[in-house]
């Protein structure tokens, strides 16, 4: 017996967070009944039903990398119908989800996957995961600011220290965070008094953006897959 939210998960039909969502909101039934209690169990026998479509096991699971272009938002679709990362997608990659999100403006590396275990894993803040960051600001790096980004900073929703700050050039920093808050590094930035013109994301635990050319995707090798569950204790 396993939780509805695992099931639904490792369906591919959302991330877990997502999934505990769609229960409380009265969109899941169990056998023909509705389910708003998160710690509901079901069994291989059961009927799981999202919005009147059942839950089915995959068959078979997915782990792609993209380097998400500026102007591209992390969603499968858009009110104000701007570009989604799915359009730069193989449309049998638009089952995926994102392991977390990119603003409409960073590029970088964004992994999609249908492994909603992983998914969840790697985006509880228990697990803090790293991320590094480069950043490119106006004005340009100072020891100053340096200093400032390593001790924290205060945001409205809480203090905020980088596990790790460097800077990489005159024109830019390189930014380790374990947290995933809304806008967390331009929000740094903009605390001690930093303009971000560009920010990429080049890592994600052990996952490397690499030589992956912008507006690209590629499928994760084993390695790599192998190295993501281990570092969030997936056998």
């Amino acid at each position: 017996m396993e939780r509805l939210q695992k099931l639904i998960a490792a369906a591919g039909i959302c991330s877990r967070r997502a999934a505990e969502q769609l229960i409380l909101d009265g969109r899941v039934t169990l056998n023909g009944q509705v389910v708003t209690e998160l710690g509901t169990k079901a069994g291989p026998d059961d009927l799981i039903l999202v919005d009147g479509e059942p839950v089915r096991p995959l068959a078979r699971t997915r782990y792609v990398m993209l380097n998400k272009p500026a102007g591209y938002v992390t969603t499968r679709s858009d009110t104000h119908q701007r570009a989604t990362v799915y359009d730069l997608l193989y449309e049998d990659d638009h089952v995926l989800y994102p392991v977390g999100r990119l603003d409409r403006d960073t590029t970088g590396l964004l992994l999609l996957t249908n492994d909603g275990e992983l998914t969840h894993r790697l985006t509880h803040p228990s697990r803090e995961v790293e991320k590094v960051y480069l950043a490119w600001t106006d004005p340009r790096p100072t020891r100053e600011t340096l200093k400032q980004l390593r001790q924290g900073v205060e945001l409205e929703d809480g203090p905020a220290v980088p596990k790790a700050a460097h800077i990489a050039s005159p024109e830019h920093f390189e930014l380790t965070l374990a947290e995933g808050r809304n806008r967390e590094v331009r929000r740094i930035f903009e605390a001690v008094g930093h303009r971000v013109l560009l920010l990429r994301r080049i890592r994600l635990g052990t996952l490397e953006l690499g030589p992956l050319k912008e507006g690209k995707a590629r499928p994760l090798t084993p390695h790599e897959v192998r190295a993501l569950r281990e570092l969030v204790d997936l056998a």
